[in-house]
């Protein structure tokens, strides 16, 4: 990455000792001491972006010292001055199925330069990149010694057309690494091994010069990284080819809302439960678009485990990120890990000499505020669909009856004072229903003597890095499984279990602590090193279970250490999704029911058939800590990443060429040359009006990309589903839409097909479907190739938070090959308004206080946009609406193109379009 020095910024360039090293770096209090700004009380996640602009400040272009200036105006305007600046990171990170993607765009932008008269050399990466395959992997196979080397073969069955791409890219384009399959996930190999939080690199006169680690990532959890002071959020894939190909992020100097944490988890109470109550403040306080920091003397009780938690969920509370200033927690988690040690004293030395250290005396000015007792804190879940759905455990179980009664029409359950499980103090029949539960659906399951019912768990499953990063909360699922164990216990046998750790680290130190063995005995056998059932690869449940779900209409339920539980999206069984701690996971698959009170009911029966309560087997807070204080060390870290990039086997087996461009395979279905750049002209043009749109779907609040973009499996009948029947592919090699996120024929199939969602132009249907141009239902697809043949642009119209939940370009990419011109919702989330753009999609706003409710929209309506050729960033433009009736009415919308950037992006028909022809004419 280039090191820049500005005219005005030199005199900020200061040297550093530390550990016999001699660095340079740009001094914030040397701004101040040069006339710039007093920027003392900034919050350290601003100073980070600060220090960007000093170090930026070359040409003024890019960067100009009023922009370095307007951070001091922050501070006098108690916490908000929205000035445009552009930002650069230092590095990219990305996952297989948003990198995927991602590569796929690079090889054809060396296609698109070549076409245009410009060299392909010229599309490399300028800043670092790694990949890491973690979102392949399914589980096939559970509860077997076997289950791991049978899921890592099929990974390699379905994915070798992706994995000898992407190997092909890792030779092809420079700075730019791949991390082999059953690794571990991205953002815990980023946390364990690649972040160092403070960089280092030489300027143009070969000078070692020091900053803060920073990045965007191809994957919302990108926040994760946060939780060791490293400034990084996710981004779509279209924005991060932007930035690694050299382009600045375009962003508006955030808010920063002041977390303060005080006091200390209390007995029994895991990180895990914090994490849900942060998300569940925050998203109640409003924090999108806005960056949240942390502190207070409560960090002073918090590993950096239970902070990376935190920081991990950032999406799900709506934050860009969820921001840790350096400490001597930052310190001690690099030494365990095995950072170098000069690394560590680099840290310290510049952390404390430029305004990033907390210590007691930290208290910088925020946007607003909100403080946490941790001691209040209880155990809890989230669910049934939202992780900001805050449940305390003890109201678990009647919620969820609530959430029945809801879905089935029924009385509204009333708490139970008398516990009706199994009251006589004997073993429950097989079939025995709980009392509170008349009414609900049941079901008995071909060739096995039990029977489900609404509320079985049928997923119970310890997967995600949210979790499997943190050594408290796994040693406490191990142990669980070791007092259940004792006691006789297992887990019901409709439950699918799994453990998918985030690194190899976490094998290593189960194994080391004897959990492991106890953790196999309940089911919970190693599946992978990957998402897995987090990201909706929980692979298929036996087929017998699966059909009494379905034929008797069954809510199954799923239990997750996961961060993300949106409707549709952990198993196309399952509809209801709970958020749960890793030791709460293995006692609900011992429970296998939701509607047991795990609070104050016996979760099941030992082999003498006495109650076991939950207390029986949870471990003390003493007994955790001294486990991981005994088995997690520094060697395991070093050991386990010192051959990272190499892979197994397998991976060094796939055989690819050393072309600089890419051969693309007529035949694969899962690589394809996108269309995107075919044809591109030399020169960009205007962004053009739309006029006479039709609606191709109208959709409520909270529309997460979960439910535009393609994710998950899909059946025969499907559009995509079709297209690969037409191409002689089984239904068995099928495999997942993420999978085949390089080959844009069959993601824009399944964009807005999500089995859940719901457009409110037809009358209770689920699923991906809308009216065509006669009037009738059909695919989503098939109506919008109607409406292209006939030259009829298209818009959505949308409710609250459009576009909520993960960085997935293929939702504005399917967006945009669908032939949509514009999205017309209430509001966006951050990263799907900005990917939106980058495709060449406007976003629109309602204004007034008008909604699609208010102006009683029903779908059939053609809508025209004028005059947006000299748009300007945030104008309030007239949109025509013509109904079915014939008549018209003109409403104002806010064109939610935010900087002047964007006004560029979409003249050139997205951000790729742009830096192409940059490159090209450079």
């Amino acid at each position: 990455m280039p090191i820049v020095t500005g005219t005005d910024t030199a005199k900020t360039r200061r040297t550093l000792e530390a550990a016999g090293q001699s660095v340079d770096y740009y001094s914030i209090p040397a701004a101040t001491e040069a006339g710039l700004g007093d920027f003392s009380r900034l919050p350290a996640a601003l100073k980070v972006v600060l220090e960007n602009m000093l170090r930026f400040e070359d040409d003024g272009r890019t960067v100009s010292v009023d922009d370095i200036k307007a951070f001091a105006e922050w501070a006098e305007k108690g916490g908000k001055n929205p000035r445009e600046i552009a930002y650069r990171p230092a590095r990219v990170l990305m996952q297989d199925f948003t990198g995927v993607p991602a590569v796929v765009d690079l090889a054809a932008m060396r296609d698109g330069i070549t076409a245009l008269g410009g060299d392909a050399q010229k599309i490399n990466p300028l800043n670092p990149v790694d990949l890491v395959i973690d979102h392949s992997v399914m589980v096939d196979e559970f509860g077997t010694p076997r289950a791991f080397a049978y899921n890592v073969e099929r990974e390699y069955e379905r994915n070798i057309e992706r994995y000898t791409f992407l190997k092909w890219g890792q030779s092809a384009f420079n700075n730019f690494r791949v991390v082999p399959p059953g690794t571990g996930i991205c953002h815990q190999v980023n946390l364990e091994y690649l972040a160092q939080t403070v960089w280092t690199d030489k300027d143009q006169n070969g000078r070692e010069v020091a900053y803060p680690d920073t990045l965007v990532g191809t994957d919302s959890h990108t926040t994760m990284v946060n939780g060791l002071a490293v400034l990084g959020w996710g981004v779509g894939g279209i924005e991060a080819e932007a930035a690694m190909l050299g382009q600045p992020i375009s962003m508006l100097i955030p808010e920063v809302v002041g977390f303060k944490i005080t006091g200390a988890l209390t007995e029994g109470v895991t990180a895990t439960d914090l994490v849900l109550k942060v998300v569940q403040m925050l998203r109640e306080h409003g924090v999108v678009n806005k960056f949240v920091e942390f502190y207070g003397d409560g960090l002073d009780h918090m590993p950096l485990a239970d902070r990376a938690t935190i920081a991990n969920m950032a999406p799900e509370y709506g934050a860009t990120c969820g921001f840790f200033p350096v400490d001597a927690e930052t310190l001690r988690y690099l030494r365990q890990t095995g950072r170098d040690e000069d690394r560590i004293a680099l840290v310290e030395a510049y952390a404390k000499e430029n305004g990033f250290w907390r210590d007691a005396d930290y208290a910088p000015i925020y946007t607003s505020t909100l403080e946490l007792d941790q001691s209040t804190v209880v155990p809890a879940i989230s669910g049934p669909s939202r992780p900001q759905d805050h449940v305390a455990l003890t109201d678990a179980a009647y919620e969820f009856g609530k959430y029945v009664s809801g879905n089935r029409k029924l009385k509204e359950p009333t708490r139970r004072e008398e516990k009706t499980w199994n009251a006589d103090g004997g073993a429950p029949e097989p079939d025995h229903l709980p009392g509170h539960l008349d009414g609900f659906h049941e079901a008995s399951v071909e060739g096995e003597d039990y029977k489900l019912h609404d509320g079985s768990v049928v997923i119970a499953a310890i997967t995600s890095c949210t979790n499997t990063s943190n050594p408290y909360v796994l040693m406490a699922a191990g142990l669980v499984a070791r007092k259940a164990r004792a006691l006789g216990l297992n887990r019901k046998p409709w439950v699918k279990t799994s453990l998918a750790p985030g690194s190899q680290v976490v094998e290593a130190y189960l194994k080391a602590a004897g959990l492991q063995e106890d953790l196999d005995a309940l089911g919970f056998d190693l599946v992978g090193f990957g998402c897995t059932t987090c990201i909706g690869n929980s692979g298929p449940l036996d087929a017998p279970i699966s059909k009494a779900i379905n034929d008797n209409d069954l809510i199954a339920t799923a239990v997750l250490s996961g961060n993300r539980n949106f409707e549709g999206r952990i198993s196309p069984d399952v509809r209801a999704n709970y958020l749960a701690s890793p030791p709460l996971v293995v006692a609900y698959a011992i429970a296998g029911d939701m509607n047991i009170d795990l609070s104050s009911e016996p979760l099941a029966y030992d082999k003498d058939g006495k109650p076991v309560f939950l207390k029986d087997i949870w471990p003390s807070s003493k007994e955790v800590a001294e486990m991981v204080d005994k088995v997690v060390t520094r060697e395991m870290f070093q050991e386990k990443y010192a051959d990272v990039f190499k892979g197994d086997e397998r991976w060094q087996a796939v055989e690819t060429t050393d072309n600089e461009v890419y051969d693309w395979p007529p035949t694969s279905t899962y690589i394809q040359n996108p269309p995107y750049f075919q044809g591109m002209s030399q020169q960009p043009g205007e962004i053009a009006d739309i006029k006479g749109a039709r609606v191709l779907a109208m959709l409520g609040d909270m529309i997460t990309t979960d439910h535009i973009s393609p994710a998950g499996s899909f059946k025969p009948s499907t559009p995509a589903g079709k297209y690969l029947t037409e191409r002689q592919v089984p239904p068995k090699d099928f495999n997942s839409y993420g999978s085949r996120r390089g080959n844009h024929e069959i993601m824009m199939r399944g964009t807005f097909a999500n089995i859940r969602i719901k457009n409110e132009m037809l009358d209770g249907v689920e699923g991906g479907y809308t009216k065509g141009p006669k009037g009738d239902q059909e695919a989503i697809y098939d109506a919008a190739m109607e409406y292209e043949a006939q030259g009829t642009p298209l818009v959505i119209i949308g409710g609250e938070q459009y576009g909520a939940g993960s960085s997935r370009d293929w939702a504005a990419k399917g967006t945009n090959l669908l032939g949509v011109k514009a999205v017309i919702a209430e509001s966006f989330e951050r990263i799907h308004r900005s990917n939106l753009v980058g495709m060449g999609v406007i976003p629109f706003e309602f204004t007034d206080g008008q909604t699609r409710k208010s102006l009683n929209l029903k779908g059939d309506e053609e809508i025209t946009i004028e005059g947006l050729g000299d748009v300007k960033p945030l104008q309030i433009v007239d949109a025509k609406i013509k109904r079915a009736d014939g008549t018209e009415e003109t409403i104002k919308l806010k064109a939610r193109i935010d900087t002047e950037v964007e006004i560029d992006y979409l003249k050139n028909g997205g951000v790729l379009h742009y830096v192409l022809r940059n490159l090209a004419a450079a």
